[in-house]
This record gives structure tokens, sequence and C-alpha cells, in this order.
């Protein structure tokens, strides 16, 4: 099962590459990635696939610390709701338990767990994959991330007391100190960032406990990822219907597979990608079509169809009427099974 993360990963990977003369478009279709998702920060990408795209870069480049150089951009905006209801947290303590505690939205395949005693905490990494371990560059990411926003709580001053990494050291040791301002121990046990346990008591000035409250709801109320081929399918098309490039074979590039297995997983979980195109069509096209103003070739042509009337025919017979009779509230008493009902609507 492929795991994903928000396209947000790669707000700064074309500035990055640039700085290491590489060409990121290029670098991007290398690692079978859709050069769209750069516009478009919600769409969900392959965890694998981003992992292919930092380790390729950092060896076409030269560059070893690459993935620092990412981490080194990035922030609490590149996590989206995770990383706002991080910042609205009464304490630093409190904001990274949050922020162990919804990562999943962002990255359905990290996990970070928070060990304390008296004296220290652990913030310790873990990233899902095929490997035993996951890739260097995916590590220097992610927890360079971690670090990043950790600072941001306090301000630019402060310094963990340790940070762990399980591969061997670079080369260049140095730029590792730098980033991290402390001591940096290669071969350790673990991927890990320890802090005094005084640092988690900090308050942050800026936190709004009523915003922090209403945030906390929204992302409770999305933070079940899809576990399965066709929920993490339904989220796939979801995200590209609404860009107007939906096809089988974009999605199978954001879950770094083949179309072939796409279709064979869905067939084995009593579904079909046309099944789930269609409903998913079927939600988007109610919200599209109430306003009146917008014309509907373009309608069709973001929903995928040849043709208008392609859409016109499709339309009647998933909701047994027109859409102009949609639009004027005339609409059948009872809709084909799967429709969204009016009051949905």
């Amino acid at each position: 099962m492929a795991d994903l993360i928000r396209s947000a990963s790669l707000s700064y990977y074309p500035e990055v590459a640039r700085s290491v003369g590489l060409d990121p478009r290029q670098m991007m279709r290398k690692a079978r990635l859709p050069l769209a998702v750069l516009d478009r920060p919600d769409t969900p990408i392959a965890v694998a696939s981003l992992r292919r795209l930092l380790e390729t870069s950092a060896k076409a480049s030269g560059a070893e610390d690459f993935g620092l150089r990412l981490a080194d951009r990035g922030g609490l905006t590149n996590f989206g709701a995770v990383g706002l209801i991080v910042r609205e947290q009464a304490t630093v303590g409190e904001a990274i338990e949050a922020f162990s505690r919804f990562i999943h939205v962002h990255h359905d395949g990290m996990k970070l767990d928070i060990i304390r005693d008296r004296q220290t905490v652990i913030v310790r990494l873990h990233l899902r994959g095929r490997r035993p371990t996951a890739s260097r560059q995916s590590i220097d990411t992610a927890l360079g991330s971690v670090h990043r926003i950790i600072q941001s709580l306090f301000g630019s001053d402060w310094r963990p007391q340790e940070v762990h990494l399980h591969y061997p050291p670079p080369h260049d040791r140095k730029r590792y100190h730098d980033f991290f301002g402390c001591r940096v121990i290669f071969n350790a046990d673990d991927d890990a960032i320890l802090l005094s346990a005084h640092d988690m008591e900090r308050r942050i000035p800026s936190a709004h406990p009523l915003i922090a409250n209403y945030l906390r709801k929204q992302i409770e109320a999305i933070e079940t990822r899809p576990a399965s081929w066709e929920e993490k399918v339904e989220e796939v098309v979801r995200g590209l219907l609404a860009g107007g490039d939906c096809t089988v074979e974009r999605v199978a590039e954001h879950l770094a597979c083949t179309r072939r297995t796409i279709h064979r997983h869905l067939a084995a979980s009593g579904t079909s990608f046309s099944a789930i195109l269609d409903a998913q069509r079927a939600d988007l096209v109610i919200q599209l079509i109430e306003d009146s103003g917008r014309p509907l070739a373009e309608i069709a042509a973001q929903l995928g169809f040849s043709a208008q009337s392609a859409m016109a025919r499709w339309f009647r017979g998933r909701f047994g009427c027109t859409i102009t009779d949609w639009r004027r509230g005339v609409r059948p008493p009872a809709q084909p099974a799967g429709a969204p009902s009016a009051s949905a609507a």
C-alpha cells in the first residue's frame, strides 16, 4: 500500500534544485512526479516518489545535504492544517504533542514518538517504507523540518541538546552541526532530537486558545487518512478532478504504480476506477453547476468529458433531470442509487 504525503512538501524543491545546478522539472520527470503538483499543495503524492526525487537530486548534484537544504526553506506553512494547529498551542510541549498526534494528516507514513523524563525530552522519528529504514535524504528532510518547526516556536536562538542520526557520518559533518546548532551523533540507534524538559514549558506568545480549539475540531474531522486502495484512489481522484486533469494514468503517477496495479487492487475490492471516477464526478458537478455564470463547456472539460453534450447525457442518466432543471430546482422525486441527494447538494 502506497503511503501518501501532501505535495506541499515540494513547495521549495524547485528553488533548492536550481541552487545546486539542477533542472527541477527534469528531475521530477525522472522521479515520475507530475509537474502540476507544484501548483496544488494539497494534492496527495506517493512518499516513494518523493524519496526517489530527493535521493536522485542529492546524487546528481553532489549535494550531500540536499534534504537539509529543503528542510531549511520550509516551516509550519508547509504542513497546512497541521502547521496551523501547532502554531496556536499554549506551550512548546503542547505544540510538539499536537504535531506528533496529527502529522499523519500531512504524511501518513511518518510518526513521532515523544519520550519524556525529568531532564530530557526525545522526539523520535519513524518513517515507514519498504526498506528496513527510510532513505537518508528523507530522514534529513523530515527531522530537519521538525527541528525548524520547534525552533520557530522559540526563536532562532534556540538549540536542541543533541541530534541523533542512525546512518554513518557524511563527508562534511560541519554542515549538520551548523544546521542543528548542537552535537550531532551519527551511527546512533535511532533518528531523534533531544531537548531540555524545561523547554517544553515555554509559553507561545502568539497562541490563541479559541483558535486552537476550533482548528483541533476541524483537523479531527479529517485526520483519518485513507487506508485501502479504494480510499486512496478516491482521495487522489478528488484532488485531480479539482484541477481538471484526472485520468487513471495520472492517478497511477501519484500512487507510484501502474494503471494495471490500480485496476487489479480495485477489482479485488469489488469496485473499479470508472465507478470511483463517476462517484467523484457526481459530488463535484453539483458544486460546479451551482455557479450559473460558469460555462457548462468549461465544467465538462474539468470533469474529463469529451464534450458538453457527453456531460449532459451523463448528468441526466445520473440524476434523472437536465442540468437546467437542476439549476431551476426542478428535480425528480427519487434519484438513482448512489447519487447525491438534493439536500446534500
